[in-house]
């Protein structure tokens, strides 16, 4: 997979404009790549400025070792801190997705959405690079991961998705100005975070993941540097010589030996924003750079002696708290609550992984979610299945129904045909078809719907409480396992998608559990300690 955008000196990891031409539906153009011997994109937003350089804020990172492997410092001048944590609405969205079902012990799964912004109003962030122009310009989400913790808290999975993946992004409302963005149907991932807040970001990753996020952070990704030179510096390592420089002054300037190096301060930034010299060049690169240099800070700060002194401690807290943005359920003793919950995770159970993604077929600058990678990978983290291939996890669908399998002509369903895919039109008069396979075994009232839907995996859907029962019963008449009914509040009854898993026969085969993630998700387990990034050719010394 080849990327033909180029970094500006001075550009930090992620930093990829939004949008451009190709666009479908209702989508806007970003601000486009500038590269050697072209033209640049410009957002297609009225007013959109155009930046020539742009550095990334490190929140993600710097927020996700704070909490990783400082949990259990204690409240460092509560107060204080607590005061200097910024605060915005968790979802922006028109609607939410439903917390996981609970396991057989009462236990739900938690995700966090860590959220890294472009932005660049500050004079500390226009010194590290970029241009004035950016101030003031609306903020890109250039790092996303979601952060899923398994329900027993036995293992932690992390979801990155590449910033210049286009995906959908819902209808969002600025809680600060009541401005109601609308919504696009294929744009650039990381511009959810200009259209209203860091609230866009979580609508959108509940839009494309159907998981339920339970809170998000935003910080400044000044603190990177500090909380390398706190612990003694970050052991990464390379193949081979290392420069990351071009004759025409793109690439970070990160300059290594070969082998393993321990970078603090401005090393440890260049390697953050690395991806002219890493693999193939790609943001992908730098995305698996940003991984294994995220586990080595997070062993190192769980072991380093030093984190224990009340010093250091209070220089990391506020710088990490001065730059935290979160949602207005957290505050500092939720966070270290958050902290209590990542700390049970052994750093071996740690999976870091990559949202596969293809090349879009419109422009080969773009890319798409791969329709079954990114799907298997998307559908293990919601059903709570350990990325490492260890354990069993707790299955809901050991629930039992709550009315018979065989109800009395009671229950109301309404069959949608969601059958249709990318590749595929939907099977035809398929939701009709389900209908009469439920009426009989005894569900009289289910009716066909014609409202459109796609959906990869058969569901069963429910808008309340009290119907989930109902649900379950439908499910099970049908085979269709239970973690595979959900609560929606976009439907307004007991409601079937016929998924395109399901387009013909009138017996369910219920889909072989995955065990293990695509091995394009890039797996990275967080104790692996040999990790080496390959060196792109042409950027050795």
């Amino acid at each position: 997979m080849t990327r033909s955008s180029v970094d500006q000196e001075g550009a930090a990891p992620g930093a990829r404009r939004a949008g451009g031409p190709g666009v479908v539906g209702e989508a806007t153009g970003g601000r486009g790549d500038r590269r050697p011997g072209r033209g640049h994109r410009r957002s297609a937003e009225p007013g959109s400025p155009r930046p020539k350089r742009r550095i990334l804020r490190w929140s993600a990172l710097t927020l996700a070792v704070v909490i990783l492997g400082t949990a259990g410092a204690g409240y460092l001048y509560y107060e204080h801190l607590n005061a200097n944590i910024q605060k915005d609405k968790l979802n922006l969205g028109d609607s939410d997705v439903p917390q996981a079902t609970p396991n057989a012990a009462g236990q739900t799964p938690l995700n966090v959405l860590l959220i890294g912004s472009d932005s660049r109003n500050s004079a500390r962030d226009l010194k590290l690079g970029g241009s004035k122009a950016d101030v003031g310009r609306p903020p890109l989400a250039d790092v996303q991961m979601l952060v899923h913790v398994s329900a027993d808290r036995t293992n932690m999975s992390v979801v990155s998705l590449p910033r210049d993946t286009m995906i959908p992004i819902p209808r969002c409302t600025d809680p600060h100005t009541g401005h109601k963005y609308p919504a696009l149907s294929l744009a650039m991932a990381n511009e959810s975070l200009g259209r209203g807040g860091p609230g866009c970001t979580v609508a959108t990753w509940q839009k494309l993941t159907d998981i339920h996020i339970d809170h998000f952070m935003m910080v400044d990704f000044s603190g990177v540097v500090d909380m390398a030179d706190a612990i003694g510096g970050v052991p990464v390592c390379v193949t081979q010589n290392v420069w990351s420089h071009t004759s025409d002054g793109h690439g970070s300037g990160l300059k290594l030996k070969a082998g393993t190096t321990y970078v603090k301060g401005q090393q440890a930034l260049q390697w953050l924003r690395t991806r002219y010299g890493f693999e193939d060049g790609t943001d992908l690169g730098r995305t698996h750079a940003q991984h294994m240099y995220m586990n080595a800070m997070v062993r190192q700060m769980r072991k380093n002696a030093t984190l224990t002194n009340p010093g250091a401690m209070r220089s990391l807290a506020e710088t990490a708290t001065k730059a935290l943005k979160v949602d207005e359920g957290l505050g500092l003793a939720k966070l270290y609550d958050l902290s209590e919950e990542f700390k049970k995770v052994p750093t071996e159970r740690i999976t870091m992984t990559t949202l596969p993604t293809v090349q879009w077929s419109q422009d080969h600058d773009r890319l798409v979610p791969a329709p079954d990678d990114a799907d298997q990978l998307i559908s293990m983290v919601r059903d709570d299945t350990p990325l490492d291939g260890r354990g069993v996890k707790h299955k809901a669908t050991q629930v039992a129904a709550k009315t018979p399998t065989d109800p009395d002509g009671k229950i109301a369903v309404q069959v949608r045909n969601g059958t249709g895919s990318d590749s595929e039109a939907p099977a035809s008069r398929r939701a009709g078809g389900v209908a009469q396979i439920l009426q009989g075994k005894g569900f009289t009232q289910a009716t066909a719907d014609t409202t459109p839907a796609s959906e990869a995996r058969t569901t069963v859907l429910y808008p309340s409480a009290d119907l989930e029962g109902d649900a379950q019963a439908v499910a099970k008449a049908l085979g269709i396992p239970l973690k595979q009914v959900r609560k929606s509040t976009g439907v307004s009854g007991v409601t079937l998608l016929v998924g395109a898993d399901w387009r013909t026969g009138t017996a369910y085969k219920a889909p072989t559990e995955p065990t293990k993630p695509p091995s394009s998700s890039a797996v990275l387990n967080g104790d692996k300690k040999d990790a080496c990034m390959k060196v792109q050719p042409g950027y050795t010394w």
